[in-house]
């Protein structure tokens, strides 16, 4: 049917438009040689974000290219520092459910916006767009995108046209929450990608989103270059400099050492041990609390895990405030998947530090000295510093009776082992990985739901707690903000109870940057918008 799709179960097809053999040429695009003000900024990443419609690299691919390049059906409000960041129109200017039909909703499309290669925006764009990541019969499908997004997308039925400004999304069952899901549903142009006849690795040369900035050229695996869309639909986030170079460099050492030498402008996380000298040499440095999760995701199918006491114990033997100490405090304690300051916290139980009763839970499941192995990585978006913390939160359990053998890996692989499910790591019983609390969805929803067991989400362990199914199911189908509340406090607490997590730290979310960088609002989300930034 033209203007509509459905899905079915065809999910797997090959891809063969992978950027490899792409990537070893240097590419320019829409470059401004009249550029004035560039940012410069040093990501954690290992290499360069994709930038072909769904970035990898985790949350920073999304928030530096993402949201730079591209725009979702819905946004994100990353205006205040003093508030969670809710949702905000993006190229849809205003979503509701169908009253007669729940597992229906209807999103009005922002008029007069075109991609950046003039192709229109409308309802043709926005069922194509949604074809890319969800339509395997569809030429435009891509089966990494898909794969990026399949956690949002695993409960959607049917995308139609209603008309020209006007879309309808289905859902498989009824979920209050859905809207959350389309905050990070990317749109490229129809027109591009036609272009280059579907050709992802051609499309790459010369990506059109909507964004607020333009792609100007790429040197692969050093750094990105964009430039400002000074006919951005928005004009508050028409960027406040002309140019945005993003440069991957995923030792923190290195970042300090560009930043204080003037190579780059902003960095992320520097590495607690040069806050200090970066201060001093005039850096400005952020911290602010955001729904973040250092933690160790647990495997309940196999291994020491699968014990509710083993899973207690190491929550008894991990000492938080070490933790934070040897952060030099650009960590806070976490006992929970929430923060205390988010309205779904409740009464978690709490597991103070106690090693003893550690010891004595291990003893007691028959497991001690008890043998675990953990997958951690290198570096990574909002792992903080992952192999010091690791290395100290390895004392600290096998203080307590726990022998641990860790298995490194970099970002991706770790990111692609944990959206494959824990039967592609079979070897691992816990894996360390940071994760985002925004929202109910990518809290609770994602990562404890049984209809979320990886690879349709982000339950990696394979969590599974028939009360927490049916609480999730009725939460889903409640409408009701009061009720809705109340039944996904009861969620996370859930949780708590079963220590579905070994809980450690909430990241503080540190950047510095060089004094001439002006106007950056922090906010309380894994998203931050740095258009705002001017350059003296």
């Amino acid at each position: 049917m033209q203007g509509s799709f459905s899905i079915g179960h065809r999910w797997r097809r090959g891809f063969a438009a992978g950027l490899l053999g792409f990537l070893s040429l240097g590419l320019t695009g829409n470059s401004d040689a009249s550029a004035q003000t560039t940012l410069r900024v040093a990501m954690t990443a290992g290499d360069l974000p994709d930038w072909t419609g769904h970035p990898d690299q985790g949350a920073e691919g999304q928030r530096f290219v993402g949201f730079s390049l591209y725009d979702s059906i819905i946004n994100w409000d990353l205006t205040r520092s003093d508030r969670e960041a809710p949702l905000a129109p993006g190229l849809a200017t205003k979503w509701y459910v169908d009253e007669k039909d729940h597992t229906r909703w209807i999103f009005e499309l922002r008029r007069d916006v075109k991609f950046h290669d003039g192709c229109p925006w409308n309802a043709d764009a926005a069922v194509w767009g949604m074809a890319r990541i969800m339509d395997d019969k569809a030429p435009q499908f891509n089966t990494i995108h898909f794969a990026r997004n399949r956690s949002r997308t695993s409960n959607i039925a049917s995308v139609e046209k209603i008309d020209d400004y006007t879309i309808a999304v289905r859902t498989k069952v009824i979920e209050s929450i859905f809207p959350y899901n389309m905050a990070t549903m990317f749109m490229i142009s129809k027109c591009a990608l036609e272009k280059v006849n579907y050709d992802y690795k051609e499309y790459a040369k010369a990506p059109a989103g909507s964004g607020p900035y333009k792609f100007a050229s790429v040197v692969p695996h050093e750094r990105l270059e964009l430039v400002k869309n000074a006919t951005y639909w928005n004009p508050a986030r028409i960027p406040k400099h002309d140019r945005l170079v993003l440069l991957p460099m995923p030792e923190a050492t290195t970042r300090a050492a560009a930043l204080l030498s003037g190579q780059v402008d902003f960095i992320e996380a520097p590495s607690p041990d040069t806050i200090p000298r970066l201060k001093s040499g005039g850096m400005t440095v952020t911290l602010l609390q955001y729904p973040h999760n250092w933690h160790y995701q647990f495997n309940f199918q196999r291994g020491p895990f699968k014990d509710l006491r083993i899973r207690r114990a190491a929550n008894y033997a991990v000492d938080r405030k070490e933790v934070v100490d040897m952060l030099g405090g650009v960590a806070v304690e976490s006992y929970a998947t929430f923060t205390p300051s988010q309205s779904i916290y409740g009464k978690p139980v709490k597991y103070e530090y106690d090693p003893k009763k550690a010891t004595a839970l291990l003893k007691e499941a028959g497991c001690y000295p008890c043998a675990i192995t953990v997958g951690i990585s290198t570096s990574g978006s909002g792992q903080m510093q992952p192999l010091s913390m690791n290395e100290l939160v390895k004392s600290q359990l096998e203080a307590a009776g726990f022998k641990v053998k860790f298995e490194i890996m970099d970002w991706n692989a770790i990111l692609d082992a944990f959206f494959k499910g824990w039967e592609k790591s079979p070897t691992l019983d816990a894996m360390n990985i940071s994760l985002s609390s925004i929202d109910p969805v990518s809290g609770l929803i994602n990562h404890f739901s049984t209809p979320k067991r990886g690879p349709n989400g982000f339950n990696w362990g394979w969590y599974d707690n028939k009360e927490f199914d049916r609480l999730s199911e009725e939460a889903l189908k409640t409408f009701e903000p009061e009720k809705q509340l109340q039944l996904f406090t009861r969620l996370h607490e859930m949780v708590n109870e079963d220590a579905g997590r070994l809980f450690i730290v909430h990241d503080l979310n540190p950047r510095a940057m060089s004094p001439k960088v002006k106007g950056f609002v922090p906010a309380q989300s894994w998203m931050q918008d740095i258009v705002t930034i001017k350059l003296d």
